[in-house]
């Protein structure tokens, strides 16, 4: 293929050389004639292991070349990869005026052309920036000649090349069939799922990614200082922790729902806080947790109130699914929280009906509902009728059976996000927590 990059900073000239190898035709641009005259003698701009030898032996085949005028690069190649930077302001909001005026430059160049054009955004943006870039070409050009995908990126420095053949799998946002097609050949060398998505989701992936990066770096780091003032190996207790591919390192509890509650989790938490807090340890990240779990039951209810209904019907009390456990469920402090607000609730929650509370979990309840039994009801149905609103805290086999009996237009706040829409017709579902 013939590709013009639009960038030469980190991105687009791993990009430039990867490409070349591969044997596509690359047309580096950048607005930088120190960088052109760089790549165009086959050096590499940047520090990376083995970019140099990649670019020399890609200008010595004749397959990397480089201009500073877009409209050279616009006409010379089927299509475009945008990897111009994206820096924040002051205020932090990302600094887009790269995008749309490299935008311009190609809908410009591609009106001169007067044939089709694909268009590939590889920068880190927020979602809607290729909707505007598109919003933004149709003025320009026909939009029957540009084709627009989004397909971010996940090198790191270092070990750029490697990543780039090894990705966790490939992203492509779009809606262009002849889009996804295009990108999917520029990376049939590479060995990964391709996972094709709204442009919109895609931008939201890669912040995402880094944004879960830094979280770990964090983690890791405030374990290490409590750790430490333990007189403990922070890295052995960790190199232990990573082992654990089951939950510690794997996809469990990484999905949008409803607050964490239990035995376990918040009295484990608190426990490690207040030694934190003894010992004299910053631990911003660890302090913060319980408070971003306290707003997840507060939102809940909030959206309950604002979608206006006063009788409603929650399937599930428990912590989670399955169990008879009612300690710091969030559950049950969504219950209290509603009746607080002159709410008429009923509950279905089989394993807390037919269970036998006792001990701290039977003192727990009747702390914060003293009469929680008055509120139980045996049989989904019964929990349905008249009710105004259902609130479901758990995802179980059972709840969903329920809801695909319920009386048509049933509206229902799902705070587990795992309430297939299409599969419940008769229910008007609400599942965001604002």
């Amino acid at each position: 293929m013939k590709i013009s990059i639009f960038g030469l900073g980190y991105v687009g000239t791993v990009t430039a050389a990867c490409l070349a190898r591969d044997g596509h035709q690359v047309i580096g641009v950048d607005v930088n004639p120190q960088k052109v005259a760089l790549l165009s003698a086959g050096e590499s701009p940047i520090v990376e292991p083995e970019l140099g030898q990649l670019l020399s032996e890609g200008v010595a085949a004749g397959r990397i070349t480089a201009t500073t005028d877009s409209k050279e690069a616009v006409a010379a190649s089927d299509i475009s990869l945008i990897s111009v930077g994206t820096p924040s302001t002051e205020n932090g909001e990302p600094d887009l005026s790269y995008v749309f005026d490299v935008c311009k430059e190609i809908g410009a160049a591609v009106y001169r052309k007067a044939s089709p054009h694909m268009i590939v955004l590889r920068s880190t943006v927020p979602p809607g920036t290729l909707e505007r870039c598109s919003t933004l070409l149709g003025e320009l050009v026909s939009r029957g000649l540009i084709h627009l995908a989004f397909n971010p990126e996940f090198l790191r420095e270092g070990s750029a090349i490697r990543d780039y053949y090894t990705p966790p799998y490939t992203v492509i946002g779009t809606e262009d069939s002849l889009a996804k097609e295009v990108v999917q050949q520029i990376y049939s060398t590479v060995e990964a799922p391709v996972l094709v998505v709204k442009p919109a989701v895609a931008e939201m992936v890669k912040y995402v990614a880094n944004a879960w990066h830094a979280a770990k770096v964090t983690f890791a780091n405030e374990i290490g200082r409590i750790a430490n003032a333990f007189g403990v190996d922070g890295t052995e207790v960790m190199n232990i922790i990573v082992q654990d591919t089951k939950l510690n390192i794997s996809s469990a509890y990484m999905r949008p729902g409803f607050a964490y509650g239990g035995s376990c989790l918040p009295k484990d938490l608190s426990a490690l806080l207040y030694h934190a807090r003894k010992m004299d340890v910053p631990v911003p990240l660890l302090t913060m947790v319980p408070v971003t779990n306290s707003l997840q039951v507060d939102l809940a209810a909030q959206q309950v109130l604002r979608l206006g209904a006063r009788r409603i019907s929650i399937f599930g009390l428990a912590f989670k699914a399955g169990t008879d456990d009612l300690r710091e469920s969030p559950a049950v402090l969504l219950v209290k929280r509603l009746i607080g607000e002159g709410c008429e609730v009923k509950i279905y929650d089989s394993a807390v009906y037919q269970a036998c509370l006792m001990g701290t979990n039977l003192a727990y309840i009747q702390r914060n509902l003293p009469h929680f039994q008055s509120l139980l009801v045996a049989e989904p149905r019964q929990a349905l009728e008249g009710a105004e609103l259902v609130v479901v805290t758990h995802s179980n086999p059972e709840f969903r059976q329920a809801l695909l009996n319920a009386p048509e237009a049933t509206r229902v706040l799902d705070l587990v996000g795992n309430f297939a829409t299409e599969t419940l017709k008769g229910c008007e579902f609400t599942a965001a927590l604002k």
